[in-house]
């Protein structure tokens, strides 16, 4: 597959956005044609296709301005200040790409009405009277839909098939495919109290299949979230063995640094490949606690950040520290 081709950017107007949700508040039965229904069947068939956001801005970005072939009639400066407020209150600049789901997470986040974007409390003239739609509430109800409206997730059929498949080859495997950080979320799921059948992912699976004595399963360490351990996971992007979990979606993001720092910390690089067991021997006498390796939380990213992440919010001991106490002797 070529992933480049698959997941080429769409240009998208900044107040184009807005109009999806809009449109979702108004029912399924609505559609505002051009762009705006592109976007909506981008966003649902294809969530984390790039989208980048171009506007009329000028000045030194003059290099993206689309142009005005997108304006809504309301009138050139009416277009272009409501795609600059927009950019101002997502916090990013103008020809800025990001994949769909992120963008509309973080859209559902940062703006919660339309007022004073799309319209006006009053029209100081003919050229400020804003979109006809503003006052009608159905950006609002969009909105409350929230993000699975706008880019649906797997569905429950789908994700009990991939964990009984990935399963059946995790238990007939002589090598399991892991992204590193991992290994630590499953000593921290032990430490929590989770046991096999686990719905969400095959960790708890895979830990027990280490635990006993006689185990010569290979780990090989890879990028992404293989399927072999993450196939059920809700946040899992099949064709892109990618993460996007996370407030925001970001989570692949905040999860190769994670990945990195867990390579780092032990010494090892990308295609490194040991027995399971004594990789978890290495684990827990290089990695003690998971402050600054899987838990960031000594960089104080807002929990509107892409870089924050719910593991990043706690402080020790949390699971992983009880885990690995309860682990140790296990794999001598």
């Amino acid at each position: 597959m070529n992933r480049n081709k698959d997941y080429a950017s769409l240009k998208v107007r900044p107040y184009q956005l807005l109009c999806v949700v809009c449109s979702i508040g108004e029912g399924d039965s609505s559609r505002r044609g051009g762009e705006v229904e592109k976007i909506k069947e981008v966003a649902r068939k294809k969530p984390d296709t790039p989208l980048t956001l171009t506007c009329n801005a000028g000045d030194v970005y003059v290099y993206q301005d689309p142009g005005t072939s997108e304006d809504t009639p309301e009138g050139s400066d009416y277009n272009r200040k409501r795609d600059l407020d927009i950019l101002q209150r997502l916090d990013w600049p103008p020809g800025i790409t990001l994949p769909a789901r992120i963008i509309f997470k973080h859209l559902l986040n940062r703006i919660t009405t339309v007022s004073g974007i799309c319209g006006y409390d009053a029209a100081t003239s003919e050229g400020w009277k804003g979109c006809p739609k503003a006052k009608s509430g159905s950006y609002e109800k969009g909105r409350e839909k929230g993000i699975n409206a706008i880019a649906p997730p797997r569905n429950e059929e789908e994700l009990a098939r991939e964990k009984e498949a990935s399963l059946k080859a995790l238990y007939e495997a002589r090598e399991v495919k892991i992204r590193p950080h991992i290994l630590l979320c499953a000593v921290c799921q032990y430490g929590g109290g989770v046991r096999p059948p686990f719905k969400p992912d095959n960790l708890p699976e895979f830990l027990q299949m280490v635990l006993k004595k006689d185990c010569d399963l290979i780990v090989k360490l890879v990028r992404g979230a293989d399927w072999m351990m993450c196939a059920p996971c809700p946040s899992r992007v099949s064709d892109l063995n990618a993460c996007v979990c996370g407030p925001i979606g970001s989570g692949g993001l905040y999860g190769e640094v994670k990945d990195l720092n867990v390579l780092q910390r032990l010494g090892l690089t990308y295609g490194s490949a040991m027995k399971a067991r004594e990789l978890f021997k290495l684990i827990f006498e290089r990695i003690p606690t998971v402050t600054g390796v899987c838990a960031l939380n000594n960089y104080d990213n807002p929990p509107n950040s892409f870089w924050w992440d719910p593991c990043g919010s706690k402080k020790p001991p949390t699971n992983y520290e009880k885990g690995r106490e309860m682990l140790m002797g296990a794999v001598d």
